[in-house]
Protein backbone atom coordinates (compact mmCIF):
# COMPACT_ATOMS: atom_id res chain seq x y z
CA UNK A 1 0.00 0.00 0.00
CA UNK A 2 1.35 3.67 -0.66
CA UNK A 3 1.55 5.85 2.22
CA UNK A 4 -1.08 8.90 0.81
CA UNK A 5 1.11 12.86 1.03
CA UNK A 6 -0.08 14.31 3.51
CA UNK A 7 1.43 18.00 2.82
CA UNK A 8 2.50 19.69 -0.71
CA UNK A 9 4.58 23.09 -0.90
CA UNK A 10 4.10 25.52 -2.71
CA UNK A 11 6.08 28.00 -4.47
CA UNK A 12 6.30 30.77 -6.50
CA UNK A 13 9.67 31.78 -8.53
CA UNK A 14 11.04 35.42 -10.14
CA UNK A 15 13.88 35.49 -11.52
CA UNK A 16 15.34 39.10 -10.13
CA UNK A 17 17.95 41.79 -11.95
CA UNK A 18 19.64 44.62 -10.79
CA UNK A 19 16.96 46.72 -11.57
CA UNK A 20 13.72 44.42 -10.38
CA UNK A 21 11.60 41.52 -11.04
CA UNK A 22 12.72 40.23 -14.46
CA UNK A 23 10.25 37.35 -15.18
CA UNK A 24 7.48 35.65 -13.28
CA UNK A 25 4.88 33.07 -14.03
CA UNK A 26 2.64 36.08 -14.91
CA UNK A 27 4.99 37.66 -17.01
CA UNK A 28 5.60 34.25 -18.79
CA UNK A 29 2.53 33.96 -19.39
CA UNK A 30 2.10 37.84 -20.92
CA UNK A 31 4.49 36.56 -23.38
CA UNK A 32 3.15 33.22 -24.38
CA UNK A 33 0.04 35.04 -24.90
CA UNK A 34 2.27 37.79 -26.90
CA UNK A 35 3.35 35.44 -29.06
CA UNK A 36 0.46 33.56 -29.59
CA UNK A 37 -1.56 36.46 -30.50
CA UNK A 38 1.38 38.39 -32.10
CA UNK A 39 -0.48 41.57 -29.80
CA UNK A 40 0.10 42.96 -26.60
CA UNK A 41 -3.44 44.19 -26.30
CA UNK A 42 -5.18 40.46 -27.50
CA UNK A 43 -3.01 39.00 -25.17
CA UNK A 44 -3.57 41.31 -22.06
CA UNK A 45 -7.79 40.73 -22.97
CA UNK A 46 -7.07 36.97 -22.46
CA UNK A 47 -5.43 37.42 -19.42
CA UNK A 48 -7.98 39.97 -17.91
CA UNK A 49 -5.47 42.56 -17.78
CA UNK A 50 -5.09 46.16 -18.62
CA UNK A 51 -3.41 46.89 -21.75
CA UNK A 52 -1.73 49.73 -19.89
CA UNK A 53 -0.58 47.10 -17.06
CA UNK A 54 0.80 44.34 -20.36
CA UNK A 55 2.89 47.32 -22.11
CA UNK A 56 4.28 48.25 -18.28
CA UNK A 57 5.46 44.90 -17.27
CA UNK A 58 6.94 44.20 -21.45
CA UNK A 59 8.77 47.44 -20.57
CA UNK A 60 10.10 46.11 -17.46
CA UNK A 61 10.70 42.77 -19.01
CA UNK A 62 12.76 44.46 -21.83
CA UNK A 63 14.39 46.97 -19.64
CA UNK A 64 15.99 44.04 -17.48
CA UNK A 65 16.89 41.74 -20.24
CA UNK A 66 19.98 42.17 -22.34
CA UNK A 67 18.78 41.87 -25.41
CA UNK A 68 14.57 43.08 -26.20
CA UNK A 69 12.32 40.11 -24.92
CA UNK A 70 9.72 41.57 -26.83
CA UNK A 71 9.33 43.91 -29.45
CA UNK A 72 6.68 46.00 -31.18
CA UNK A 73 5.60 45.59 -34.69
CA UNK A 74 4.35 48.70 -37.05
CA UNK A 75 1.35 48.78 -38.76
CA UNK A 76 -0.05 47.74 -42.21
CA UNK A 77 -3.29 46.53 -43.16
CA UNK A 78 -4.23 45.32 -39.63
CA UNK A 79 -1.90 47.90 -37.88
CA UNK A 80 0.86 47.15 -35.37
CA UNK A 81 1.36 44.09 -33.22
CA UNK A 82 3.80 42.89 -31.08
CA UNK A 83 6.40 39.69 -31.48
CA UNK A 84 8.82 37.69 -29.14
CA UNK A 85 12.35 37.64 -30.43
CA UNK A 86 14.39 34.43 -29.98
CA UNK A 87 16.20 35.88 -26.89
CA UNK A 88 12.28 36.06 -25.56
CA UNK A 89 11.29 32.74 -26.57
CA UNK A 90 14.19 31.35 -25.15
CA UNK A 91 13.71 33.26 -21.85
CA UNK A 92 10.50 31.54 -21.87
CA UNK A 93 11.95 27.94 -21.90
CA UNK A 94 14.69 28.64 -19.34
CA UNK A 95 12.28 30.16 -16.89
CA UNK A 96 9.92 26.97 -17.51
CA UNK A 97 12.92 24.15 -17.21
CA UNK A 98 14.06 26.33 -14.08
CA UNK A 99 10.07 25.81 -12.66
CA UNK A 100 10.08 21.97 -13.89
CA UNK A 101 13.55 21.05 -11.88
CA UNK A 102 12.59 23.06 -8.94
CA UNK A 103 9.39 21.21 -8.55
CA UNK A 104 11.38 18.11 -9.23
CA UNK A 105 13.58 19.50 -6.15
CA UNK A 106 10.73 20.31 -4.18
CA UNK A 107 8.91 16.81 -4.32
CA UNK A 108 11.80 14.48 -3.38
CA UNK A 109 12.57 16.86 -0.78
CA UNK A 110 8.74 16.60 1.14
CA UNK A 111 8.96 12.75 0.69
CA UNK A 112 11.24 13.43 4.11
CA UNK A 113 7.90 14.33 5.77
Amino acid sequence: MTKRQKYRIDCRIWIVGEKGTFLGAGRVKLMQEIDKWGSISKAAKKLGMSYRKAWESVAAINMEAEKPLVVKTSGGKGGGGAILTLEGKKAIKNYLRIVKNTEIYIAKQLQTF
